[in-house]
């Protein structure tokens, strides 16, 4: 039987309409083209809030042309001992299906530790998200998802799947790498207040906790994420950041840009928010 993963948090996160999806994601893009990437961190949260900082990323891992993106998701809900991959069929959205890799998937199934297992995927979002953005920008595209936990295994993975994209990439195909994670959930709602209730924690929870994090990403320090992550809560998708630092790497990336770190306060333009989460978007570029 052929799978077909259905989109959970269309007409939530984003318009579940195919006209008014292909709007609203026409209405995120930047004017200014793309860089070309090998790689991008992206943000999951619901488009009103996050989609244009995810596609100002988007836009470069276009630029590239991909063949195949691999997408490295958070596990919000589902913590197996193991990296989950959906690895045939089709994912389908308000626009249509975007196919997966199967040459690409079977061959990461064979060569890493992960398992073909589409259970993880089917309640969580962190991917869904990218995918209508991607169909406007590259159609052609296939991808391969890849749900990968906070543990200490997670640059490994990325690692072992890099080398994978690079040997697709030296026979003619060409693979880019998105990670897909929110920064810091900070305020009551999360139950995360260490410096104070209000604007004084929000702050803290930007200019501090989350550079924290962005920093090592910056560093290219893959096997430093998840550590980070899980001492400081500075991340929902650990696991996704190390992962895509590390297959990025292996494909030929040597400095991560940073396009856009912002928060949810910031762009409801709240300054009594109590809650807030944060928002990076940057690409993983091959210098010199």
């Amino acid at each position: 039987m052929r799978l077909v993963r259905q989109p959970i948090v269309a007409g939530r996160f984003y318009p579940a309409d195919p006209v008014a999806c292909r709007r609203a994601v026409e209405a995120l893009l930047p004017r200014e083209p793309g860089t070309p990437a090998i790689g991008a961190i992206v943000p999951h949260a619901g488009w009103v809030y996050s989609g244009a900082t995810a596609a100002l990323a988007l836009v470069g891992i276009a630029a590239s042309q991909p063949d195949i993106v691999v997408f490295f998701g958070a596990a919000h809900s589902t913590f197996l001992e193991e990296a989950s991959i959906w690895a045939s069929g089709a994912w389908r959205t308000p626009l249509g299906e975007v196919l997966v890799d199967e040459d690409l998937s079977g061959a990461i199934l064979a060569s890493a530790r992960v398992a073909a297992d589409p259970r993880p995927h089917e309640r969580e979002h962190s991917i869904e998200v990218q995918l209508p953005i991607l169909q406007v920008l590259r159609p052609e595209a296939r991808i391969v998802p890849i749900v990968v936990q906070p543990k200490a295994w997670a640059a490994t993975i990325g690692r072992e799947v890099g080398a994978v994209a690079r040997a697709a990439a030296e026979v003619g195909k060409r693979v880019a790498v998105v990670g897909s994670t929110d920064l810091t959930h900070y305020g009551p709602a999360y139950g995360f207040e260490p410096a104070g209730r209000g604007s004084v924690g929000v702050r803290w929870a930007k200019e501090k906790n989350d550079r924290r994090l962005v920093r090592l990403i910056e560093r290219l320090a893959a096997d430093e994420i998840v550590a980070e992550t899980s001492a400081n809560l500075n991340a929902c998708g650990g696991g996704a950041i190390a992962a895509t630092i590390s297959a990025a790497v292996a494909l030929g990336a040597s400095r991560y840009v940073e396009l856009r770190h912002t928060t949810s306060a910031e762009i409801a333009a709240d300054p009594d928010a109590l809650n807030s989460v944060g928002y990076e978007s940057g690409l993983f570029l091959a210098v010199g």
